[in-house]
């Protein structure tokens, strides 16, 4: 039933929310006002994608007050569709565009907190969703909402076994002069399991049969189902076969209403409930009921998270596109005064190369130190990292396998001071050991995605610059290890007219402006360099760090 109450408020915000989207032009962002549409025939991913693209464009525009609608929004379809750890992250997000001064933000505020509340209950941080709760009741200017609220903290004190305190607010509720049945008969029949599961000798029957009897004439199916599955555990004690009289009826309705967690409650029930030979019945229906609601929550995850990376791609293809148009056209006016200045620029021309000329001489003699300290950094100091990071986060070691590791590096680090460099050959395809590297950097806390990492990509790529592109990745990934806190990175592979491009992305906290860079990200410069290839960093503190590879293959 929680869900339920979740469900109710979330449609009295969508349609408060979706009169301020009729007053946003379809022509400025046609994606938010399309996603309502979608929310109102029940598609929920086409909502979500919508909803995403239109912060995205309120992003643009920088229109705070639409990010934070899009986000609350999306953070409650999340929510209903079980993605409890997504809903949380995305709700705390909203909180960045909201201000708890501005009172038209308060609304939007007390939905978002009462989501945030729901998700945090649903993951058991009871103490944290009470404190959204009421941050929610804070921020609340409608009574029914309110009322709903403290409901909800009631029922998280029934669950921490804090009945004075749940019957407390229980009574407080049943108090209010404008308390319409339906609501009537959720808090009664609330009260009076709160009642019995405090005092072992209170008969709670009378209550929850009179709010039975409110809901059937109300003809409220979510509260009958609420109803028959607490008198259900009222009776298992005392009279099992009244218990499984109502368990009966409570999956009868459940099935009815199409709740399959509701279905779950009371197959377990009529599983303890029923004779022997009628168990194995129930509980194959069970299992596979309970398998396809885990299912369903692990997909609706992932399809979430791709929603959200694949506009995130979309975004950055189309500042790329605006890139590159813009170089196009700054090159053909470079190219009308190229030839303009050809004659004077051939004096200059012959000063310039001498000097060049000098200057890669010294270049030549700097490069010859530099080369050695980078196979150090390269092979034993990011080789002996990524064999801690696996040591820390893996429960079952490869004790030889970390051993042959080392003594590899051993071998390595001794041909440096022989100036024996040697490209790595490995017996699996290329795009495996690029996958291997990048995945021995996930962790608990750490998820990366890769995107396009084919082995037709790799086709084109000279053995050189690939071992060249794998120390670089190596590089980002120890900095994102050791000082950006990220949580997700995406990496993402793709070719385009003979170029390797690869996108990196994380959302930790950045770089700050103030920051220099590392050797190793001095290194890693360097080394696309060396490859005729271009790489930038684009960073804010506290919202991630972008690194754009480009490498010719021709």
């Amino acid at each position: 039933m929680k869900y339920l109450h979740i469900y109710l408020i979330s449609i009295a915000f969508f349609s408060c929310s979706k009169k301020k989207a009729e007053e946003i032009s379809k022509i400025e962002n046609p994606y938010y006002y399309r996603a309502y549409d979608f929310y109102a025939e029940h598609v929920r991913d086409s909502a979500f994608l919508n909803f995403s693209r239109a912060e995205e464009v309120f992003k643009d525009n920088k229109d705070s007050t639409g990010v934070a609608n899009s986000l609350v929004i999306m953070a409650i379809i999340q929510n209903q569709q079980a993605d409890y750890f997504g809903a949380q992250e995305t709700a705390l997000e909203a909180l960045n565009y909201l201000s708890t001064q501005d009172p038209d933000h308060f609304e939007t505020l007390s939905n978002n907190f009462n989501n945030l509340g729901s998700a945090t209950g649903e993951l058991g941080e009871m103490d944290k969703a009470i404190t959204f709760y009421n941050e929610a009741i804070k921020f609340s200017a409608d009574s029914n909402n309110v009322r709903t609220y403290l409901n909800n903290i009631a029922l998280l004190y029934q669950d921490k076994e804090d009945y004075p305190r749940a019957i407390s607010i229980y009574e407080s509720i049943l108090k209010s002069p404008d308390l319409d049945s339906v609501e009537f008969a959720r808090v009664l029949t609330n009260y009076a399991t709160a009642m019995w599961q405090y005092r072992a000798n209170y008969n709670p029957i009378p209550e929850l049969k009179y709010a039975l009897d409110i809901r059937k004439k109300e003809k409220d199916m979510w509260g009958q189902n609420s109803s028959y599955a607490h008198l259900a555990d009222y009776y298992a004690k005392i009279n099992p076969d009244s218990s499984l009289y109502f368990a009966k009826r409570q999956y009868a309705l459940a099935k009815e209403i199409d709740s399959p967690k509701d279905q779950v409650k009371a197959l377990k029930r009529l599983i303890r409930l029923n004779p022997v030979d009628s168990i194995p019945t129930y509980f194959a229906t069970y299992q596979q009921l309970s398998d396809s609601i885990q299912q369903a929550r692990a997909a609706a995850r992932n399809q979430f998270a791709l929603i959200r990376y694949e506009v995130e791609k979309n975004k950055s293809e189309n500042l790329k596109l605006q890139k590159d148009n813009a170089e196009t056209t700054n090159r053909l006016i470079g190219l009308s005064i190229t030839f303009a200045l050809l004659g004077a620029g051939s004096i200059l021309w012959y000063k310039k190369r001498k000097q060049r000329l000098e200057l890669e001489t010294q270049n030549k003699i700097k490069a010859s130190h530099l080369k050695t300290s980078r196979k150090v950094h390269d092979v034993v100091a990011n080789g002996i990292y990524r064999v801690m990071t696996e040591i820390e986060h893996k429960d079952d070691i490869d004790r030889n396998g970390i051993l042959d590791r080392l003594e590899d590096m051993y071998h390595k680090s001794r041909d440096i001071s022989y100036e024996a460099e040697k490209i790595e050959r490995v017996d699996q395809p290329f795009n495996q050991e690029i996958t291997n590297l990048l995945q021995s950097f996930a962790g608990r806390h750490q998820k990366i995605i890769i995107a396009g990492n084919d082995p037709e990509l790799w086709q084109s790529v000279k053995a050189n610059v690939q071992q060249e592109i794998k120390h670089v990745l190596q590089e980002l990934l120890v900095n994102m290890k050791k000082h950006s806190q990220a949580e997700n990175v995406v990496i993402r592979f793709s070719m385009v007219h003979h170029d390797l491009h690869i996108h990196y992305k994380d959302d930790g906290v950045g770089l700050p402006v103030e920051m220099k860079r590392g050797n190793g990200l001095v290194s890693t410069g360097n080394r696309i360099k060396n490859i005729c290839g271009d790489i930038t960093f684009a960073s804010e503190p506290g919202k991630g760090l972008r690194v754009e590879v480009i490498i010719p293959t021709l």
